[in-house]
C-alpha cells in the first residue's frame, strides 16, 4: 500500500513521469558522461545544455533512439537518477510500481531492455503499456467503447497512429520518425541552400520559434549562426517560415503516409466513426504549428490536437496503471 505508482513517457527527446493525474516530472532525456572511465556527469535538461559544448573528455548523448533503448547502461543510469533523486527524493524504503510506455511493434528484444532498465533503476514492478494506447487514455478519448478512436502520436524519436476501440489497439502502424528526424530536416536544408553547417540544437530552435507544417498565413524570420561549408569562418543568415515548410516536406510526407496506412486497414465501421470523429494528436512535435491543418489535408479526416499533446502520454499510462485489470484482457505481454 505504501508503493508509490509511476508512469513514464520514456521518449527519444523527453522522460515524462506522471503520479496520481499529475506530471512530476519532464526532462530531457540526455546524458553527459566522461569517455575513459564512463562516469554520469550530469542528467536531464543540465545535460542537454552543454550538448556541443564539451571537451573531448565529455560525451554528451541520447540513450534513447528511435524510441527504444540505444545504450542500455545509460538509459539504466538515467531512469535511476530520475527515480531516485528527483522522484522519490532519495528515500529507497518502498520501490515504486512502474508502467513504461513502449512503441507500438517493437520487438521482443527491446521491450525486454526496457523492462529489465527499469527494474535496475529501482523499480518493483514493471508492466509495458504501447504508446498509441497510453496516448489515447491521455487525451480522454473513450477507449472502453465500441466506437473507433484514431489516435496519432508524434514524438521525437517515432510516430504512431492508432485505432483504439473496446481496450484494446485494433489497428496501428508505427515508423521510427519524429522530431529529431525534422531537426535533420532543417539542418540538411540549410547546408545544402546556403554552405551553413548548424547543429541540430539550433535547427530545433528554428523549427520551434518560426516553423511550420504548412502555409499559416503568416511568414516570421530568424537570424541564425553556424559554420560557413566553404571558408570554415562564421556565418549568419536569416531562416523563413516557408523555408522550414519547404525543409520539412519529405519527412511530415511520411508521417502522413503512416496515418494512410492505418486508415487502410480500419474495418469499414470504425472507418465511419473515424470520419465522423477525427483524429487527436499527441506527442511534442504535435505542437508543430499547422500539423492538424496540413494533416486534415493530406488524409481528409479531420485532426485536433489534444489538451496536453506533451504530456498525454505519460498521463494515459498513469491512468492504465489504475485499470491494469481490464487493459490487460486486450493488451498481450502486460
Amino acid at each position: 500500500m505504501l508503493s508509490r505508482k509511476i508512469a513514464i513517457d520514456l521518449g527519444t527527446v523527453n522522460v515524462t513521469m506522471a503520479e496520481r493525474e499529475q506530471i512530476i516530472l519532464h526532462e530531457p532525456s540526455v546524458v553527459a558522461i566522461t569517455v575513459d572511465e564512463e562516469i554520469v556527469v550530469e542528467v536531464g535538461q543540465p545535460a542537454r545544455d552543454m550538448y556541443g559544448r564539451t571537451p573531448e573528455t565529455i560525451e554528451v548523448t541520447r540513450p534513447m533512439r528511435d524510441g527504444v533503448i540505444a545504450d542500455y547502461f545509460v538509459t539504466e543510469a538515467m531512469l535511476e537518477y530520475f527515480l531516485r533523486n528527483r522522484v522519490r527524493g532519495g528515500v529507497r524504503l518502498f520501490k515504486p510500481t512502474v508502467m513504461v510506455t513502449v512503441p507500438y511493434g517493437v520487438t521482443s528484444v527491446e521491450r525486454r531492455a526496457v523492462h529489465e532498465a527499469s527494474m535496475e533503476a529501482g523499480a518493483r514492478e514493471v508492466r509495458l503499456i504501447p504508446e498509441p494506447l497510453a496516448s489515447a487514455i491521455g487525451a480522454g478519448l473513450p477507449i472502453d467503447t465500441p466506437t473507433g478512436n484514431l489516435i496519432v502520436n508524434i514524438g521525437g524519436g517515432t510516430s504512431e497512429a492508432a485505432v483504439v476501440a473496446m481496450n484494446g489497439i485494433v489497428a496501428a502502424a508505427s515508423e521510427r520518425i519524429g522530431g529529431v528526424r525534422l531537426d535533420r530536416a532543417i539542418v540538411d536544408y540549410v547546408r545544402k541552400k546556403y554552405n551553413l553547417i548548424i547543429g541540430d540544437l539550433t535547427a530545433e530552435i528554428a523549427k520551434v520559434n518560426i516553423g511550420a507544417a504548412t502555409d499559416i498565413g503568416e511568414e516570421l524570420r530568424m537570424d541564425i549562426q553556424g559554420r560557413d561549408q566553404v571558408d570554415g569562418m562564421p556565418k549568419m543568415i536569416t531562416l523563413t517560415t516557408s523555408e522550414i515548410v519547404e525543409a520539412l516536406e519529405e519527412p511530415l510526407g511520411v508521417i502522413s503516409t503512416v496515418i494512410k496506412r492505418v486508415l487502410e486497414r480500419t474495418p469499414p465501421e470504425l472507418a465511419s466513426d473515424i470520419i465522423d470523429r477525427g483524429m487527436v494528436l499527441t506527442g511534442g512535435t504535435a505542437l508543430l504549428r499547422g500539423i492538424d491543418q496540413y494533416l486534415t489535408q493530406t488524409t481528409n479526416v479531420p485532426a485536433f490536437l489534444a489538451d496536453d499533446p506533451v504530456g498525454a502520454t505519460a498521463l494515459g499510462a498513469s491512468r492504465g496503471l489504475e485499470r491494469i485489470d481490464v487493459l490487460s484482457r486486450t493488451v498481450p505481454n502486460m
